[in-house]
């Protein structure tokens, strides 16, 4: 079982079928103090991004020019930064996922969120590392993170800014001044 606090702080429940409806209400009561600290949080990051003044057209020219400049700097940054971890990739996407900032397929093949443009360049080039180890490792193991830490040692404060901000990475909460 595993239990979500969503962007919008609803709980979300994830649980095999077979497991009777008791002992899910015993696995939320258990995690209840951590699902309340996780909402606080999410309640609190969701009242720092400013109220939306951009119409619908505006964001969607915005993200059209956040998507151009992801797929010109992105593959910059990956071939800056495949020599050094010592791999090599394929093909590059620049998608709008919903739940992750980057994967890599065992093809080789590279995938970015383009709302990566809008994070801090050290967030960026941490995304980009991240996925280039695992061209070494497929999985987050701890000779995974030390690929990470070798190229990027201060990889853990990109990761946490990534954490408690990504989720207002987005053209909505920006501004026309």
């Amino acid at each position: 079982m595993a239990v979500y606090v969503m962007e919008d702080a609803r709980v979300e429940v994830r649980a095999p079928r077979r497991i009777p409806a008791r002992e899910i209400e015993a696995f939320l009561r258990d995690k209840e103090g951590w699902i309340l600290k996780k909402r606080a949080e999410q309640e609190k990051k969701r009242s720092l991004v400013r109220e939306n003044d951009l119409t619908d057209s505006q964001q969607k020219s915005l993200e059209k020019v956040y998507r151009e400049a992801a797929s010109r700097y992105i593959p910059q940054r990956v071939a800056h930064y495949a020599p050094l971890v010592g791999v090599t990739y394929g093909r590059i996407f620049i998608r709008s996922q919903k739940t992750a900032w980057g994967s890599c397929s065992s093809a080789g093949n590279l995938s970015f969120n383009w709302k990566l443009m809008l994070a801090p360049p050290r967030v960026l080039d941490y995304v980009v590392v991240h996925e280039l180890c695992h061209r070494i490792h497929m999985d987050h193991s701890a000779a995974f993170w030390a690929s990470v830490e070798k190229i990027l040692p201060d990889y853990r404060e990109h990761r946490k800014w990534l954490r408690d901000y990504g989720q207002l990475l987005d053209v909505k909460s920006l501004r026309l001044s």
